[in-house]
């Protein structure tokens, strides 16, 4: 054999070895915290939380979205504005803006994503929104019945998911349920393979508007249990791990090649006490949810689930929402819980029913239901999945207490809206005070007035101690070390990693 035949022979065995490495290197692969539910590809079903947004931001694309520019960046519009009498905001699209199967974004596109959302504030949306107008392929106007400041908020960030757009021909063709089996959006990926509450396939659109992605595949996948996802992400079998506490979270702290974020959201947990607008109920009694606030160590809470990353608080409202009110938290006082519970009449404490932690942090529900039962506030344990718990939540079907999380973007105003002001979506009751300056400072348009009325909602809110606030949440994640750019921290107060297009594998 000659020498040039056995370096060709070489070279050639050299690179199919090296193949596989080269497409794996195309691959990121996320260990995700939650099961993967259908209604997350459809934007017209977006909850008030983030959870949707972990898959809605690589398959789909909004008018103007949070990204690392601001949080209400433009997007698939090139640009907007408001009428000087605040009664219209016309969009401009971007031209040559295409969905997945080539066609074009257009603004009757717009028009009909807007008006098939069914999701978290649709209601309210609808009720400020007069019309929407095509103006011609490539503009959209959204004519108002009165001057509503908040519309850009509720429309353009995280708070709802009315302004990302799905295609209208496409919807039309195949059906709602079609839709959600096979999506196509705008987004920088496409789905390729998708099984309900087990994995997601995304494969990169080279056509997306703002670059090409960089990394060619995305494999999301469902592991809800925390330590399988650790385990995944030592083996290197996922790059990404979404959601670790406590000594799994400080284990991949010490494990060389792999590294912890740990993104402060804008978002908090607190919990709801649905039943404190019964009269007949012990929570009706301000003295025994002023208890309940008394009761929980938010300290040892938070050193536990996310080694003291996260932030305490008093609001379910973050602090650096524009109006937000910096409220500190209650005390840690356990022997002040006992005595307001014995001046509300139970000396001995009472059963509260059931007690539902957001799911997976049930382990955090655990620790709060057993520091409640020190003082007599005894409950039930009840897990649910999360599909489950949002539907039954949503249909006012839980009752007892309810652990809630949510890092939706906005301001106070808009924080406020799905849980604490009448036909909420989650909301089981509300004060008409409060109701009241929630419709005044809805069409404020002077700055310092309205910020005025919205902290004045949230002194209401929390005199009236209607939640237990507990912490800003520091989502820690687990990072593997082939991965450059994890999109941790690249859109403020965001959860999860984004914008896609820009994630990174090292080379």
């Amino acid at each position: 054999m000659t020498t040039s035949l056995v370096r060709s022979l070489t070279l050639v065995l050299v690179l199919l070895a090296a193949a596989p490495a080269l497409a794996a290197d195309g691959e990121l692969r996320w260990g995700l915290h939650v099961t993967l539910a259908a209604k997350w590809l459809d934007p017209a079903e977006t909850e008030a939380f983030n959870t949707p947004y972990m898959v809605l931001y690589a398959v789909h694309d909004a008018l103007v979205k949070p990204m690392p520019a601001g949080m209400t960046t433009p997007s698939l519009a090139e640009s907007w504005s408001e009428a000087k009498d605040h009664l219209s905001y016309t969009f401009t699209l971007r031209k040559n803006v295409k969905f997945h199967d080539g066609s074009p974004v257009t603004a009757e596109d717009v028009k009909f994503s807007f008006e098939r959302y069914k999701g978290a504030s649709a209601t309210l949306l609808k009720e400020k929104v007069k019309e929407v107008q095509v103006a011609g392929p490539t503009q959209i106007r959204f004519v108002l019945k009165e001057p509503w400041p908040d519309f850009m908020l509720f429309y353009g960030t995280t708070a709802s998911g009315a302004g990302w757009i799905v295609p209208k021909h496409y919807v039309d063709k195949v059906g709602e349920d079609g839709f959600k089996k096979a999506p196509i959006g705008a987004g920088p990926y496409k789905v390729v393979s998708f099984t309900p509450g087990v994995e997601l396939v995304l494969e990169a659109f080279d056509q997306y508007w703002r670059k090409a992605p960089a990394v060619k595949r995305l494999v999301m996948r469902s592991m809800v249990e925390e330590t399988t996802r650790a385990a995944a992400l030592k083996r290197g079998e996922v790059d990404i791990a979404y959601l670790l506490s406590g000594p799994v979270a400080d284990e991949i702290k010490r494990t060389p090649g792999l590294q912890l974020k740990a993104p402060l959201l804008t978002g908090a947990f607190w919990i709801d006490l649905p039943d404190q607008w019964d009269p007949k109920s012990p929570w009706h009694d301000r003295r025994v949810r002023l208890a309940a606030n008394h009761a929980v160590d938010r300290q040892a809470v938070n050193q536990a689930e996310t080694l003291g990353f996260s932030r305490l608080t008093g609001s379910m409202v973050p602090r650096v929402f524009q109006f937000a009110l910096v409220v500190e938290p209650p005390a840690y006082d356990p022997a002040r819980a006992k005595k307001l519970l014995a001046e509300a009449g139970y000396p001995n404490g009472f059963d509260a029913g059931d007690f539902y932690p957001f799911p997976p942090y049930n382990s955090m529900g655990e620790a709060l239901q057993g520091q409640l039962q020190v003082v007599g506030i005894r409950s039930r344990l009840r897990t649910m999945e999360r599909a489950t718990y949002f539907a039954q939540w949503r249909e006012k079907k839980l009752h007892g207490l309810i652990l809630v999380v949510t890092a939706t973007m906005g301001n106070a105003a808009t924080r406020l809206e799905p849980y604490a002001i009448k036909n909420g979506i989650y909301a089981y009751g509300s004060l008409p005070a409060v109701d009241d300056l929630f419709t005044r400072q809805a069409r404020e348009v002077d700055v310092k007035k309205r910020e005025t009325l919205v902290r004045q909602m949230q002194t209401a809110v929390t005199e009236h101690v209607m939640h237990v606030p507990i912490y800003e949440l520091a989502f820690i994640w687990g990072i593997g070390p082939r991965v450059e750019e994890s999109g941790a921290n690249l859109i403020p107060g965001f959860a999860y990693s984004a914008p896609f297009e820009d994630l990174k594998l090292k080379k």
